[in-house]
């Protein structure tokens, strides 16, 4: 393993509760050993991309109940390519060469789990989004 491999997986936070065993599915086990703890590093820089969103989109987030936010949320990541592609690089700049070579094997069907970690970290983090919550 390279350097850079190294340095990445020293980074990461370790997940307790994902579990992995031996009938876990290649998929899933890809998720709880990259995917989650990658996204659970990249919470912050996530977080403040989807604010800049908002902000680009002329706050009406802040005006909607927490509801309409939530679904909101999954919206903007849903449909938006362009956002979605750039919270895609956040995540897969991360991986080691290993873990792209496996994710390129089946984007797809990771890309739909990846999005699907986002939305649920975002909308987890939903308090921390309101400027009225600063300190």
């Amino acid at each position: 393993m390279n350097t850079r491999d190294e340095n990445l997986l020293r980074l990461r936070p370790q997940i307790k509760s994902a579990v992995i065993s031996s009938a876990t599915l290649p998929d899933e086990k890809f998720q709880n050993r990259t995917l989650r703890p990658v996204i659970k590093l990249q919470n912050d820089l996530l977080l403040e991309a989807f604010k800049n969103y908002v902000q680009k989109h002329k706050n009406v987030f802040f005006e909607m109940s927490v509801e309409k936010r939530i679904h909101y949320i999954e919206n903007a990541i849903q449909k938006d390519i362009k956002f979605r592609n750039s919270l895609k690089g956040m995540i897969i700049g991360q991986f080691t060469i290993e873990e792209y070579q496996f994710y390129i094997t089946n984007s797809s069907a990771l890309n739909k789990r990846m999005m699907n970690l986002v939305v649920e970290r975002i909308q987890s983090n939903i308090q921390l989004l309101d400027p009225r919550s600063a300190v």
